[in-house]
C-alpha cells in the first residue's frame, strides 16, 4: 500500500482516525503490556465488542496505530519540505518536529516497553518510513543548493539528513518540553545552513562581480 493511499484512508474514514487516536493515547500512557483492549474501547467511545470487531487482537491494534502514526506524521513532513514558500531552514525544522518533536513528553512512565514491543512487531514498516523521511530531506537539501557547498567535504544528501535526524534523536531524549526541542534543533539547522545563507548574501551583494572581486570605480575627471 502506497503511503499517499494510506494517508488518504485514515482522512476519508473519521471513525479510524478517533479510534486510532485513541489507541495510541492508551499505549502511550500504559505501554504495550499494560493498555488493554477495554480502556482504547473507553477512550474511543465503543464497546469491547465494537472494538474487536475491528481488530481480533491487542497486537493488531497496536500493529495498525503505529501504522496511522507513521504515515501521518510522515505526511506532514513531506507536505512542508515541499512548500517552497518557506526557507529551508524552517522547512526542516517543522518536518523535524512532525517527525521526531511530537513526541517529546508524550510517553508515560509505564510505557517504556513501546520501543521493544515496535521493534518486535512493526520493526520492518518502521525502518521504511524512517528511511523514505531521511530521502525527503535529503530532497529538500538538494534542491536547495546546500550539498554543493558541502561536496568539497564529501558529503552527500543522505549523510547530511541522516546527520540531522541522528541530532533530532539526540535532541528528543535531551528537550524537557516540544518548545525545547524546536529551539534546540532550530540552532543545530541554523548552523549547518549558514554555509548557504552567507552564500546566498554573497551572490546578491552590489559590491561582488565575477570572482568575489569589487567592481572598479570609474575614473573621476582629472582636476
Amino acid at each position: 500500500m502506497s503511503e499517499t493511499s494510506s494517508s488518504d484512508r485514515y482522512v476519508e474514514d473519521p471513525r479510524r482516525r478517533k479510534l486510532m487516536d485513541a489507541a495510541l493515547t492508551v499505549f502511550t500512557r500504559f505501554g504495550f503490556r499494560k493498555a488493554s483492549m477495554d480502556e482504547v474501547a473507553r477512550a474511543a467511545g465503543i464497546s469491547r465488542q465494537g472494538l474487536y470487531l475491528h481488530f481480533a487482537t491487542k497486537e493488531d491494534l497496536f500493529c495498525a496505530s503505529v501504522e496511522y502514526l507513521l504515515v501521518t506524521a510522515l505526511a506532514s513532513a513531506t507536505a512542508v519540505l515541499a512548500d517552497a514558500e518557506l526557507p529551508l531552514e524552517k522547512r526542516l525544522v517543522a518536518a523535524f518536529d512532525a517527525w521526531v518533536g511530537r513526541f517529546v513528553g508524550a510517553l508515560g512512565p509505564e510505557a517504556s516497553d513501546l520501543g521493544p514491543a515496535a521493534k518486535e512487531l512493526v520493526g520492518p514498516m518502521v525502518g521504511e518510513h524512517e528511511a523514505q523521511f531521511v530521502e525527503d530531506v535529503a530532497k529538500a537539501l538538494r534542491a536547495s543548493g546546500l550539498l554543493a557547498i558541502y561536496k568539497p567535504a564529501g558529503v552527500t544528501g543522505p549523510k547530511l539528513a541522516e546527520t540531522l535526524y541522528a541530532t533530532a534523536r539526540g535532541l528528543k531524549h535531551g528537550s524537557a518540553t516540544r518548545d525545547e526541542f524546536v529551539e534546540s534543533m532550530s540552532i543545530a539547522v541554523r548552523v549547518m545552513c549558514l554555509p548557504l545563507r552567507e552564500a546566498e548574501k554573497t551572490t546578491a551583494s552590489p559590491y561582488v562581480e565575477g570572482g568575489g572581486s569589487r567592481p572598479r570605480k570609474p575614473r573621476g575627471k582629472g582636476r
